[in-house]
């Protein structure tokens, strides 16, 4: 239950409303996909889409909050959040919500670019309307944010080229696998908090871990074999096939690591750690190969 009293909110408070870390992540991938496309200079473009993805990625986190602030009062590693402690009143975080993603949108389609605002349209959908209520209803919740979780890439590969060609899907591709195994080990980590509030994903089912582990390992080989696709396709250079390859290794022996019973929270808490490497460390190689080799 959301206390009753409510505090004058900082904007500290605000700001931890819009998830910053989170966000960020999906304003640094929407970056990635619009390097990636090599679009020609234009800074204030650049500068309305960092606007753009940053308030859209605010506005979602904070309706996330709003939707499940109840929730998130009964998780330990989600109760000091501003609407459970009471610090955001639920009102001003629907508003703060909505303002910041009608206003993405508007700025988006109107001095970005039409496709790169219809893709950040469907990250909000698919993020509020079909991942939120899906953490409470069923075992593919980790899935069906993926997919949302991977649009970034494409809102800034349309905002730098005006469509999406196929450099710009495998990024997607990139993102949806590389959630898996990220979730599986937070998931699996917390996951008597998530069975408190009746959480119905795997790692709540499945309280031996094997098929955790299994599903984690093998959304990580689809990770590692994606990842290589630009170079096989002749959009990449062998020296970033090079530093995929070795990354992908390294993320594979601790997917594979996962697996073993006796230390699997531990591996869980080192797969994440790996993941949170892994991601800027390739993506950062294919933005740097493809600007060098441009």
């Amino acid at each position: 239950m959301t206390p009753d009293r409510t505090e004058t909110a900082r904007f500290g408070d605000y700001l931890e409303l819009t998830k910053p870390r989170l966000s960020l992540l999906s304003v640094l991938t929407a970056m990635v996909g619009y390097f990636s496309a090599r679009p020609p200079s234009n800074p204030p473009k650049l500068i309305l889409l960092l606007i753009g993805t940053s308030l859209a990625a605010g506005g979602v986190a904070a309706l996330n909050q709003w939707m499940e602030h109840e929730t998130d009062a009964l998780m330990k590693r989600t109760a000091d959040r501003p609407i459970p402690t009471g610090k955001v009143p639920t009102g001003s975080a629907f508003v703060l919500g909505w303002l910041m993603c009608i206003g993405a949108l508007f700025l988006l389609f109107a001095k970005v670019d039409r496709f790169a605002a219809a893709f950040t349209l469907a990250t909000i959908v698919s993020y509020l309307g079909w991942y939120t209520p899906a953490k409470s209803r069923s075992m593919w919740s980790t899935e069906i944010g993926a997919v949302a979780g991977a649009f970034p890439p494409l809102i800034g590969w349309c905002a730098g080229e005006g469509r999406v060609t196929a450099l710009g899907w495998i990024l997607f591709g990139v993102l949806f696998f590389w959630q898996i195994p990220h979730f599986m080990a937070v998931a699996w980590t917390y996951r008597r908090e998530y069975s408190v509030v009746h959480f119905p994903m795997l790692p709540v089912r499945d309280e031996s871990g094997r098929w955790v582990a299994a599903w984690a390992l093998v959304n990580t080989v689809a990770l590692v074999v994606v990842s290589l696709l630009p170079v096989t396709m002749g959009l990449a250079s062998r020296a970033y096939g090079l530093a995929a390859a070795a990354c992908g290794a390294w993320f594979l022996w601790r997917a594979v690591m996962f697996l073993k019973p006796e230390s699997r929270d531990t591996a869980a808490r080192r797969l994440f750690l790996a993941s949170i490497t892994y991601l800027p460390l390739v993506l950062g190689a294919l933005v740097a190969d493809r600007l060098v080799h441009s």
